[in-house]
């Protein structure tokens, strides 16, 4: 007996089984030119709540709240002023976080602690305020930047304590997601986290892939996850990190390199892999993807990146143009409703079946069975024979013809590259 699938994914649903485990699910609310929104972001987004909440989303992410000299808001000023950004006022945030928690939706404050900016820029730096903000002690004058950020320190302050960002001044105080966490040391980071308790950070060290003489990926990305694994570990708590390895494994291997989704120890390749919980795997990012477009996933392989990190470990993450500006909200929803309705979550078990190049077959939790890739005839000794599940069920989802009307099938949605699948087994015992 063979099993034939959609030519490009499937998702098959074995057993629907309640878990105690808590199905996380991050959201970007934001990309790049949201601050351009006629009314303001805040009040625009007030009426994307309920989708948002659908779909099974915990945590939301919002862009910086407080003012900035760049109006996406990652050059922050003033940072205890919340009525001064491009987004909306405080008054409008505070609506929105309401609307959010009656959803039971988490909101996850964007927090750029490494540099930071005066409202304009003076003969040695960008920039000297020259007077305190509310609830800042001090002047916010050029003896607050790392002096060794020479290009626009006095020679006074404090050493950088990790990598510069040669936009704007680095800044000695460590105040509060991590928005380029590379540029100061974990040790910081873990004194921000002990202080003010949050319950989920989550921290963005963004680190290029290794690459290889053809000018791919490396298969060995182990140094970049181990980067990713060591941050975590040292700050503790509730610390997080953005898998980047994950995402740039994944962006290549849809490409006809599946073999990429399985390291020689048979783990997922990215942090993933080794430390699951702490890892939020997404597809892209107001950076990466949006009107920057620094490191895009492949546009028309864009569901097969959610059809993976929607169903595997991890925490993932939705990016809002996908969901609303690429029309593929009704997909992503109804991935995320598998996920939280088979109690998928950050440390899921996962099981890698194959991995060849134009293949890519998992079973996640022995619930969910995930293929990627254009083989369409898949054997059926790709399942594990070690698994409990019924020897009815292989005969109820053997086959499935375009004209079969068997009620154990129910088809989620298509398109002309995939179609994608949920057998609803009912088990025999017999």
């Amino acid at each position: 007996m063979r099993i034939y699938f959609g030519p490009s994914m499937f998702l098959l649903l074995f057993l629907v089984v309640p878990d105690l485990a808590q199905s996380q699910i991050l959201f970007q609310g934001f990309n790049w030119e949201s601050w351009r929104q006629q009314g303001g972001w805040y009040n625009f987004l007030k009426d994307k709540v309920s989708d948002i909440a659908n779909a099974g989303v915990t945590h939301v992410w919002l862009p910086p709240p407080s003012h900035s000299v760049g109006v996406q808001g990652y050059m922050p000023g003033r940072l205890y002023d919340l009525g001064a950004s491009k987004y909306g006022n405080q008054d409008e945030l505070k609506a929105l976080i309401g609307d959010f928690h009656d959803k039971g939706v988490k909101c996850v404050a964007d927090i750029v602690i490494n540099h930071r900016c005066a409202d304009k820029q003076d003969g040695e730096a960008y920039g000297a305020s020259s007077k305190a903000e509310p609830m800042m002690p001090a002047s916010t004058g050029v003896h607050m930047i790392c002096r060794d950020d020479t290009q626009y320190s006095d020679g006074t302050g404090n050493l950088d304590t990790g990598e510069g960002f040669a936009a704007a001044p680095t800044s000695t105080t460590s105040t509060r997601r991590l928005d380029f966490a590379k540029g100061y040391s974990s040790s910081i980071a873990k004194i921000y986290v002990e202080q003010t308790q949050p319950n989920f950070v989550v921290a963005e060290i963004w680190s290029s892939l290794a690459y290889g003489n053809d000018g791919k990926p490396a298969y060995d990305q182990n140094g970049n996850r181990q980067q990713l694994v060591d941050w975590v570990q040292q700050v503790g708590g509730p610390a997080t990190a953005f898998d980047f390895t994950t995402k740039g494994i994944l962006q290549a291997a849809v490409e006809g390199e599946l073999w990429r989704m399985r390291d020689p120890q048979g783990k997922a390749p990215g942090m993933m892999g080794w430390w699951p919980e702490k890892a939020v795997t997404f597809v892209d990012n107001h950076d990466t993807g949006s009107t920057q477009r620094m490191w895009p996933f492949p546009s028309d392989k864009v569901m097969q990146g959610y059809a993976y990190i929607l169903t595997h470990p991890g925490v993932p993450s939705i990016f809002y143009d996908h969901m609303f500006d690429w029309g593929l909200k009704e997909a992503i929803t109804q991935l995320a409703e598998i996920r939280t309705r088979n109690g998928i979550h950050s440390g899921s078990a996962l099981n890698i079946l194959a991995s060849d190049a134009d293949l890519y077959m998992a079973m996640i939790d022995g619930k969910i069975l995930t293929k990627l890739g254009s083989r369409y005839d898949v054997g059926i000794s790709s399942l594990p024979t070690s698994t409990s599940l019924p020897l009815a069920m292989t005969t109820a989802c053997g086959r499935r013809d375009e004209d079969d009307d068997d009620e154990s099938w129910k088809r989620l949605f298509a398109s002309p590259s995939f179609t994608f699948l949920t057998c609803v087994v009912r088990p025999r015992y017999e």
